[in-house]
Parts: structure tokens; sequence; C-alpha cells
């Protein structure tokens, strides 16, 4: 079975967007280099042609991974959860780690969402399983590499 990507409609948009443009201009743009890197000579030491190929690697990988996750992509509606006081996928989460007092500010979801400066968790790691479900003031515990953490869910938001 395949995994599946939750994404906001604007993240879905965004990614779709990236994939239209690396397909077309992306890919015409390093066609374009490398036809200018083979003009000047010899290939087996020509540096401009080397970075072409690894840019053009590079990008063909960044397609695939798209183009992977739109084919998997469940888009989420952050509006049914924006007055919950519940942890859900999509939620901004601030937690107290039990040898700390400062809160520190997740989101809870997909790298591929980008919040601004805030940490993400995947909802299917350790702790995003942990908080998942939490409401305000609960305190979970989750197994880590380094042993057994717990954090206490400070505030929830969208």
């Amino acid at each position: 079975m395949a995994e599946t990507h939750k994404l906001s409609e604007a993240a879905y948009d965004r990614l779709s967007a990236e994939l239209a443009d690396l397909t077309t201009r992306g890919r015409i743009d390093i066609a374009r280099k490398i036809e200018t890197a083979r003009e000047l000579g010899d290939l087996s030491e020509n540096g401009d042609y080397q970075a072409a190929k690894e840019e053009q690697g590079k990008m063909e990988g960044r397609i695939r991974h798209l183009t992977k996750i739109l084919a998997d992509a469940v888009i989420i509606d952050a509006s049914e959860k924006a007055d919950s006081e519940e942890v859900t996928l999509g939620s901004y989460v601030e937690i107290t780690w039990d040898d700390e007092d400062e809160p520190e500010r997740y989101f809870v979801g997909s790298i591929e969402e980008q919040p601004d400066d805030v940490f993400v968790v995947s909802p299917g790691s350790p702790m995003g399983e942990a908080l998942l479900g939490a409401s305000i003031g609960d305190r979970v515990e989750f197994e880590s590499p380094g042993g057994m953490l717990r954090v206490t869910v400070v505030s929830v938001g969208n």
C-alpha cells in the first residue's frame, strides 16, 4: 500500500506549480546549460558540463519526489479543526520538555508544508504519533533512540 502524503490545499497547489515549472522551464534551462557546456570541448575535463549534469540529476530527483508526493496526496481541510484544542494533522503545537521551561513550537505534518521558523514533526514519527490526539495540558511520552522522552502540550493552534 502506498504511503499517503497529507497536505493542505495551499501546499498541494505550491508543489503542483513547482513540478510544472521543473518539468517545463527547468528541463529546458538545464538542456541549454548542457548544450552550452558541450560546445566548450572535451567533456571529460569540462567542469561546466559536469556541473550541469549534476544539476540535472538533482532536478530529476526532485521531479520524481514531487510526482510521488502528489500522486499519493490527500488534501486536509484545516478549517475542520480551527477551534480544536486537540492536536491533529496540520496543527501548530507548543510543547515543553520535561527538563525545560521554555516552550518550543512545532508543526505536525509534512515537511513539504514548509512553515516559517517552526520545527516540523512528522505524524508518523514517535513524537508525532504521541502528540496526535493530545489536548492542552496533556503530558505525552514517546521512545527515542536516547530513551523515553516526555513533553507537555501547552497550546494548539492552526
